[in-house]
């Protein structure tokens, strides 16, 4: 990324995090989210928006649901509080980096006690 898209892709991930503190995404479905990065384009007008949330499939599913549903509403306010030409146009993709990072660490504490066990 160039120094802008980098500037406007840590700019969009701020207010989003602001926007899911703050509760302003009213749709049940999405709840305890966390926005994990923004991959912004070159010509800033895409942007593949990262996040995370703990539970089930389902509830994955819905949180993308229920972000996809908000888009048109999470675009207008991202451009309110962000002044460019062009809001990009928006997807939301789950970050499976912390389900995977705990599901490694689990296997790494049970070979840890095995080994123990064994001893």
């Amino acid at each position: 990324m160039t120094g802008r898209t980098k500037r406007v892709a840590e700019r969009i991930l701020e207010e989003l995090a602001d926007m899911a503190e703050r509760g302003e995404i009213k749709d049940p479905r999405v709840d305890f989210v966390t926005f994990t990065e923004v991959d912004l384009s070159r010509d800033l007008r895409h942007a593949k928006i990262y996040f995370s949330t703990m539970g089930d499939d389902k509830k994955i599913k819905d949180t993308t649901d229920g972000l996809n549903s908000a888009k048109g509403y999470i675009r207008s306010a991202l451009a309110q509080k962000i002044r460019i030409k062009y809001m990009p146009e928006i997807e939301f993709i789950f970050d499976d980096t912390v389900r995977s990072s705990a599901r490694i660490s689990k296997l790494l504490h049970d070979i840890h006690e095995e080994e123990e066990n064994n001893q």
